[in-house]
C-alpha cells in the first residue's frame, strides 16, 4: 500500500508580518496554521511534528497561539482513526517549541526520532526562547529512557531511511539541526521541509524583496547564515513533487517553481 500524508490541524499561531518572512513591511498581525504531518499506509501510523504544548507557551516569543478544541491533536487524530497508542513513531523536523511541543502525549515506547545536532541545538541556549524548557527536558528524560529516543547523525551518515518509503535528511537551514522527511507516495516525493518555508507565497511565487531570477525569500528566525537558508530552501523545493511547510499549506512542485496547491492530503 502507497505511502498517504495527511495535515493535522494543530491550531493557528498570531504574529507580526516581518516575523514570519524577512524583508515584509512591518506594521499588522499574521495568523497562520501550524501542521502536523500524518503518514498512512505503512506498519504503522507516523507522525511528523506535534505542534506546541499550548497557547501560553508562545507568549515569550511575542506571540499569540490559538487552539479551538477541534485542533487538540486527540481530535485531529481521531479524525483519521488513529489514537496517541497507535502511532508508530513521532518524527521531529526540529524542536522549536511549535514543532516538539506535545512530544510528550505519547508513552516514552513511542520512539521519538530527530537529529542528534538539533537536540544539542536546542540545550544549547543559542535560540533562546524558541526552545520551551519543558519540551526540552521531556526530550532529556527520554534520552535516557531506553528505545524512547533515536537520534540520527544525519551530517556525517547522510540520508538514512528510517521506515520503508520515509527518509530524513539534513534540511541545511532554519537551525542547526533541521531536518527534512521524504515520503514516497503514489503520486511522487513529498517534502516535509519544515520551517525553511513560511509562506509558500511570500516566499517562493512572488517572492518579497528579491530581484532575481528564482531567488527566494527566507525566513526571518534562522541562526543560520543568509546564504545558507536560500540554499536549502532552493534544494529542498527541487526534492519531490510536493513541499509540505508546517504553517502554510502543501505545494505542487514542478522543476524547484510552484505549480499548484493542495488542501488537507498527499496526494491529493
Amino acid at each position: 500500500m502507497a505511502l498517504e500524508i495527511r495535515l493535522l490541524d494543530l491550531g493557528d499561531i498570531e504574529a507580526e508580518r516581518s516575523q514570519v518572512v524577512l524583508g515584509r513591511s512591518p506594521g499588522g498581525n499574521v495568523r497562520v496554521p501550524t501542521f502536523g504531518h500524518l503518514i498512512l499506509g505503512g506498519r504503522s501510523p507516523i507522525l511528523v511534528d506535534t505542534g506546541y504544548r499550548n497557547p501560553a507557551s508562545l507568549e515569550d516569543l511575542g506571540m499569540t497561539g490559538h487552539r479551538d478544541p477541534h485542533q487538540e491533536l486527540e481530535q485531529q487524530l481521531a479524525l483519521h482513526n488513529v489514537e496517541l497508542n497507535d502511532v508508530g513513531a513521532v518524527i521531529n523536523t526540529h524542536l522549536h517549541l511549535d514543532h516538539g511541543g506535545q512530544n510528550d502525549k505519547f508513552p516514552l515506547s513511542t520512539p521519538v526520532i530527530t537529529n542528534r545536532k538539533e537536540l544539542e541545538f536546542a540545550a544549547s541556549g543559542l535560540d533562546g526562547a524558541l526552545y520551551s524548557a519543558d519540551d526540552v527536558k521531556h526530550m532529556i528524560d527520554r534520552l535516557f529512557t531506553p528505545n524512547a529516543l533515536r537520534l540520527l547523525d544525519l551530517e556525517r551518515s547522510g540520508p538514512i531511511e528510517v521506515f520503508p518509503g520515509i527518509t530524513c535528511d539534513v534540511a541545511g537551514g532554519h537551525t542547526e539541526g533541521s531536518m527534512i522527511v521524504l515520503v514516497q507516495t503514489a503520486s511522487g516525493v513529498a517534502c516535509i521541509c519544515g520551517d525553511l518555508i513560511y509562506d509558500v507565497g511570500d516566499q517562493l511565487e512572488t517572492p518579497v524583496g528579491q530581484l532575481l531570477v528564482d531567488e527566494p525569500a527566507p525566513i526571518s528566525n534562522s541562526p543560520r547564515s543568509r546564504r545558507d537558508e536560500i540554499a536549502a530552501i532552493k534544494r529542498a523545493a527541487k526534492m519531490g513533487q510536493f513541499l509540505l511547510p508546517m504553517h502554510d499549506r502543501p505545494a505542487v512542485m514542478e522543476e524547484g517553481r510552484v505549480a499548484g496547491r493542495l488542501t488537507d492530503r498527499v496526494p491529493a
